[in-house]
């Protein structure tokens, strides 16, 4: 197990004392004249470098770690700077609880954010409670709004799996298919898919007449295919792990050249793959799920090209420095957000240290509206302080000659759902 501070520098203190020795220089007051001599605050990082998730916790901590210098480029959090500590869980749950505790009770940390994983999630949540440290996740399960966790655990940067499917389930039915096979990870995640999307495809006059779970650390797929049946008309799929492009170049040699059902398939099933890669041909003209378009549209925004210069991301989602480093682009740019989320909570409360903790999270429930722009490239969001859950806009994008393209943009009214928890009501 690892502990890693990130700085743009040696710490990342360093960048803000600079800042203000040269302002000093100068004649004029820095933001953080006052705060060169404070203790800066420490945000813990829950990070999946190890293990089924260590692809997007590889984007996940290049993510964090350029919003951090925005943050202290800008004067930290009031006026004081700011630090993140990396630890690796190894996208496990028992390990995830270790590395919460290590890093609010070893580290100090005022808070800890940025697990993925939802059953490193759910398996971490209950320490968070008992430490009554605030625990804001980057994840997609529906396990924060369902009520099955507790005060201490938010997810305001990233919408949840329920919404995302609702949202979508509409252009499935009415453009693809009506009658559908379901290929999904078995486990907590995959759940969420299995039941929410079931339930949102019957809402439109659909049916999903197969639900195929596959192990997620499952390395070969042939010998689950059969199961599909044949009067099929849409494969919906998302899978994850180190096996993703198997996954889908065994489904394409499956089917082969001959007919085959449409495919629309959650873009974790190809999240850091490369889209014209040999093999994944087959996948010209079918659909996928986007939260944040890996290919830049033709119609992004400045903010949108702002935040990939700042994470080092092209135009085709890769690495700017290695066209072959393709990017977790479709769930870290929720990094970033919760980290702005983070700082505009703490500015709210007036937070200064562990004792503010609990103001820290009535502020954040206080919260309501995300507007677009550098702190929230990905879009427009609403945020449920009673669920502890935002909800933002999805893209459903098509592959056209080795790339994606945006064919479909819901609205933040197409995933809302009624209530079902009010955290607020629980005590701390």
């Amino acid at each position: 197990m690892t502990n890693k501070l990130i700085a743009p520098t040696r710490r990342t203190v360093l960048t803000g004392m600079a800042a203000g020795g040269a302002l000093l220089a100068t004649g004029l007051t820095p933001r953080f004249a006052q705060a060169q001599s404070s203790e800066p605050i420490r945000l813990g990082f829950q990070l999946h470098r190890t293990g089924i998730g260590a692809a997007y916790g590889r984007w996940y901590e290049r993510t964090a770690t350029a919003a951090l210098k925005v943050v202290n480029d800008a004067g930290g959090i009031n006026g004081r700077p700011v630090e993140i500590l990396f630890e690796d869980d190894g996208t496990d749950p028992a390990r995830g609880a270790e590395v919460f505790g290590k890093l609010a009770t070893q580290s100090n940390c005022d808070l800890v954010f940025g697990a993925l994983f939802s059953h490193v999630v759910i398996g971490t949540a209950p320490r968070a409670a008992e430490l009554k440290v605030p625990y804001l996740v980057c994840s997609e399960g529906h396990h924060v709004a369902s009520g099955m966790l507790n005060r201490w655990t938010l997810q305001p940067g990233i919408t949840d799996v329920k919404s995302q499917v609702q949202g979508m389930a509409p252009f499935v039915t009415q453009n693809l298919g009506k009658k559908i096979a379901m290929i999904f990870p078995d486990f907590a995640f995959g759940h969420d898919h299995r039941d929410y999307f079931s339930a949102a495809v019957a809402a439109q006059g659909g049916e999903v007449i197969a639900q195929i779970a596959i192990p997620p650390t499952e390395t070969t797929f042939t010998r689950y295919f059969p199961q599909i049946p044949a009067e099929t008309e849409v494969i919906y799929h998302v899978m994850v792990g180190p096996a993703v492009l198997t996954f889908v170049k065994e489904l394409g040699e499956f089917y082969g050249t001959g007919a085959r059902p449409q495919l629309f398939g959650f873009m974790d099933s190809l999240e850091a793959v490369d889209i014209a890669s040999p093999g994944l041909e087959f996948l010209d003209g079918s659909h996928f799920w986007e939260a944040h378009p890996r290919y830049k549209q033709a119609d992004a925004s400045e903010a949108e090209t702002t935040y990939r210069a700042a994470v080092g991301v092209d135009d085709n989602g890769a690495a700017a420095n290695d066209p072959a480093d393709v990017a977790t682009y479709s769930h870290m740019f929720s990094t970033w957000e919760t980290l702005f989320i983070i700082k505009a909570a703490m500015e709210a409360s007036g937070y200064q240290g562990a004792a503010d903790r609990q103001k820290f999270v009535e502020a954040l429930e206080a919260m309501t509206d995300f507007a677009e722009g550098n702190e929230h490239p990905q879009g427009a969001k609403t945020f449920n302080g009673k669920t502890h859950q935002t909800f933002g806009i999805q893209s459903i994008s098509k592959v056209e000659g080795g790339k994606l393209v945006r064919v479909h943009q819901t609205t933040l009214a197409d995933g809302q759902y009624p209530d079902e928890v009010d955290y607020t009501t629980q005590s701390f």
